[in-house]
């Protein structure tokens, strides 16, 4: 079974490129050679898209080999599939990883137990929960990656298959 995925590295300094993409060669397993491209929103940094198509969890792979790298911001999404939902991982530098289940469209799903948790710190006044929420669809995130996203509108992306 194979699942198709993007991977959009946001923002990199040049010298990074080529280690980011021996990194996810080594996770999809098969030669990456990403069209990287200016990033207007962070002069000096490069920024490319690639979409894979591999097997379920191969977005949380590509997300832990590249998840902690200074100066890196990236994404990661992973269509559904049989027994797997589909999922977004977000990565930046100030704020660590964010990951979620998402639906169809894209939307975030929140699970039941993470709500009622949400609900109950807002009910005995430990946080807020309109905080609460935001941090649940990964609102931090967005807002910081939200610049680097539309500076990419029309950036060349690549088509990869994993192999194995």
């Amino acid at each position: 079974m194979s699942v198709y995925g993007v991977l959009q590295v946001h923002s990199a300094p040049p010298a990074l490129c080529p280690h980011i993409e021996w990194a996810v060669a080594g996770t999809v397993g098969s030669a990456v050679n990403m069209p990287w491209v200016s990033q207007p929103a962070a002069p000096g940094s490069l920024r490319a898209e690639l979409t894979w198509k591999g097997k379920p969890g191969m977005a949380g792979a590509i997300t832990s080999a590249l998840a902690g790298w200074n100066r890196l911001r990236f994404e990661v999404t992973e269509e559904a599939s049989p027994g797997c939902d589909a999922m977004r991982y977000c990565y930046t530098p100030n704020l660590g990883l964010f990951s979620a289940t998402t639906s169809a469209n894209g939307d975030i799903l929140v699970p039941e137990n993470k709500l009622r948790a949400a609900l109950a710190l807002g009910a005995n006044g430990t946080a807020i929960l309109e905080k609460e929420l935001d941090r649940l669809l990964g609102g931090a995130w967005d807002n910081e990656l939200e610049p680097f996203r539309r500076a990419g509108d029309g950036a060349p992306v690549r088509w990869l298959n994993a192999t194995g």
